[in-house]
C-alpha cells in the first residue's frame, strides 16, 4: 500500500508539472506575440466603414503600420459594416479623435486589415467608443478591376485602329497616306543628303569654313553694333540711353499732342479748317472753280484757253513778239533812222 501511494504522487507532481509548463508557455506566447496580452490589457474600440474589403474577425488591427490587436466582431448596423477592434491599452495614446480608420491589405492576395493612423492631436479614444473612419485604400480587387478595365480601353483601341480610326488607324490602313509619308521621308532624306553634299545655302553654311567665317564674323560684328548702342556710342546710342534726347523726343511728342489737340479743338487756321464747315465749304467751293477753270483752259475757252489750245494764235503771237524783238532790234542798231525829231518855231 506505502508503494501505491508513493506511485500516484508522483504521478500527481508529473501532472502539475505539465500544467505549469502549460500555463507558461501560454503567457509566453501571449506576452511575445505582441497582438494581444492579457485580457486586463486589452481594451475594445468601433469603427464603421461602407465595405467590409476582405476584412474578417481575427485580422490584424495595425497602428502606424504595426500590429497592436485584432478585429474581434463585424455586423451590419443598417448599411454600414461596424467592426469591434481589439487594442492594447499601450496604444490609446496613440490613438486619438484625430486618427483615421481605412481598410488595408497584409499581403499582395488581398487578405484584410485594418490600418489606423497614429496621432497626438485631440482626445484618445475611448472604450468602446468610434474612431473616425477614412477612404478605404486600394484593394487587390480595385486593381484587378482597373486591370480589366485597362484592358478593355486596349481592346477597344486597337479595334479602332484596325477600322482606320483615328491617326494612327489611317496610317495603318490607308494606303495613299502610307505613300505620302514614304514620300515625304525620302524628301527629307534627299534634303538631309544635299545638306551632307553642301548643296544650297544651308548646305553651304554647314560644310564650306569660309562661309561658316563669314557668318561668325557677321555674328560678331553684330555684338559690336549691339555694345555701341549699349554703351551710348553713335546717334541710335545716344537716342536710346541720353536722357537729355529722350526728355526733347518726349518734349517733341508732348508737342505733337497739344498741336494734335488744337487741330480736334478746331483752333488755328488748320483747326479751323478741320473743324470749321462753313471755311471747309469756303475752300470746297474755291477747289471746285478752280477746277472748273482748269477745264475750261483744258477744253480752249476763253482768252487763255484759246491761247493754250488754238495752234494758229500762238504761232501768230509768236510772230508778233518775233517781229517786235526784230524792231528792237533795229532800233537799238540805228536808232537815228526811227527817232528823228523835227523842231519848226512859228
Amino acid at each position: 500500500m506505502p508503494r501505491t501511494r508513493s506511485l500516484r504522487w508522483s504521478e500527481l507532481k508529473i501532472g502539475m508539472m505539465a500544467i505549469a509548463a502549460l500555463v507558461i508557455a501560454a503567457v509566453l506566447i501571449l506576452t511575445l506575440s505582441g497582438q494581444g496580452g492579457f485580457w486586463w490589457q486589452r481594451y475594445t474600440i468601433r469603427a464603421k466603414f461602407a465595405n467590409a474589403g476582405g476584412v474578417v474577425e481575427g485580422s490584424p488591427v495595425r497602428v502606424a503600420g504595426l500590429p497592436v490587436g485584432s478585429v474581434k466582431k463585424i455586423q451590419f448596423i443598417g448599411p454600414d459594416v461596424h467592426m469591434d477592434l481589439e487594442l492594447r491599452k499601450d496604444n490609446m495614446e496613440r490613438v486619438r479623435d484625430s486618427s483615421r480608420a481605412t481598410i488595408g491589405s497584409v499581403s499582395l492576395l488581398g487578405e484584410g486589415a485594418v490600418d489606423i493612423s497614429a496621432s497626438t492631436i485631440g482626445q484618445p479614444i475611448l472604450p468602446w467608443q468610434y474612431v473616425p473612419s477614412g477612404g478605404a485604400s486600394a484593394q487587390m480587387s480595385d486593381v484587378t478591376t482597373s486591370a480589366a478595365k485597362g484592358i478593355e480601353e486596349l481592346t477597344g483601341l486597337i479595334t479602332d485602329i484596325r477600322s482606320g480610326k483615328g491617326t494612327a488607324g489611317k496610317l495603318m490602313t490607308d494606303e495613299q497616306l502610307y505613300v505620302e509619308l514614304r514620300q515625304m521621308t525620302a524628301a527629307a532624306r534627299q534634303v538631309t543628303d544635299n545638306l551632307n553634299q553642301g548643296k544650297g545655302t544651308l548646305g553651304e553654311l554647314l560644310n564650306n569654313p569660309a562661309a561658316a567665317r563669314e557668318l561668325e564674323a557677321s555674328m560678331r560684328n553684330l555684338t559690336a553694333i549691339t555694345d555701341k548702342i549699349n554703351q551710348g556710342q553713335g546717334s541710335l546710342g545716344r537716342l536710346m540711353n541720353d536722357p537729355t534726347l529722350a526728355k526733347n523726343m518726349s518734349d517733341v511728342t508732348g508737342n505733337l499732342n497739344s498741336i494734335t489737340a488744337n487741330l480736334n479743338q478746331g483752333k488755328g487756321t488748320a483747326g479751323k479748317l478741320l473743324t470749321d464747315d462753313a471755311l471747309y465749304q469756303r475752300f470746297n467751293a474755291v477747289t471746285t472753280n478752280l477746277e472748273t477753270l482748269l477745264t475750261n483752259l483744258n477744253k480752249g475757252q476763253g482768252t487763255m484757253g484759246k491761247l493754250m489750245n488754238d495752234q494758229e494764235l500762238y504761232e501768230n503771237i509768236n510772230k508778233t513778239v518775233g517781229n517786235v524783238n526784230a524792231l528792237i532790234g533795229d532800233i537799238r542798231k540805228d536808232p537815228k533812222k526811227f527817232l528823228n525829231f523835227k523842231m519848226s518855231i512859228f
